[in-house]
């Protein structure tokens, strides 16, 4: 059993995959309390769902990609069967995780998006840095920059783990309402950092919303 708080069809909004019809299995709870989070409604209640009802529904949409995210999904034991079902049935999966829990139990089929945090977020004491030694080319690293000192933080950070080389894709977010977009893009530019800039596509769209 897993406690879910919403299944929904959407564009994918971030990260390699982005633009693309995406199923999104969003999982309740979270041990984490990033200042900026934009899931709190995730952090408790949510619906007990079997194995088998979450991959009935996920196959209702008829998409070939699913994002497997929260909260932190990971802070669910049955997250990984879940992920290892996902992929048996086909689909391409991804998982949406905060990087301060173990994904050494991922099932290596699926592209791990982990998100690095930065002092910004108020939670950067709880990165667990064993996690990028784990991490191949079909995953990816995601920083959202807060101001100047996370830029500087998330690029010292990319240098002296060698991110570029280990990971396909480096992503660096502007914080909504607290980082200006075109200022990190040109503070990106300014390093000559071949980090991909990315903005989150599904709130430019819909807004800051629920089930987008």
């Amino acid at each position: 059993m897993l406690r879910i708080t919403e299944i929904f069809y959407s564009l994918q909004g971030e990260a390699r995959t982005s633009g693309l019809p995406t199923v999104f299995v969003r999982l309740t709870g979270c041990p984490l309390r990033c200042q900026y989070c934009d899931t709190a409604y995730a952090f408790s209640g949510g619906t007990m769902t079997s194995m088998e009802q979450v991959l009935e529904q996920v196959a209702g949409f008829g998409a070939r990609y699913v994002t497997v995210t929260g909260g932190e999904p990971l802070a669910q034991s049955a997250c990984l069967p879940l992920l290892v079902s996902l992929c048996d049935a086909g689909y391409q999966v991804s998982l949406e995780t905060s990087g301060a829990l173990d994904i050494a139990g991922v099932d290596p089929r699926v592209s791990i998006v982990l998100d690095l945090k930065t002092p910004g977020s108020a939670e950067v004491s709880r990165n667990l840095y064993a996690n990028l030694a784990l991490l191949a080319n079909k995953d990816q690293v995601k920083f959202v920059i807060c101001d100047r000192q996370d830029f500087s933080w998330a690029s010292f950070k990319v240098r002296e783990y060698e991110l570029l080389d280990r990971v396909g894709d480096v992503l660096f977010s502007p914080s909504v309402g607290q980082q200006d977009a075109t200022e990190l893009a040109e503070w990106i530019l300014a390093e000559r950092l071949p980090v991909r800039f990315q903005m989150q596509l599904h709130k430019i769209l819909w807004g800051d919303k629920p089930g987008v």
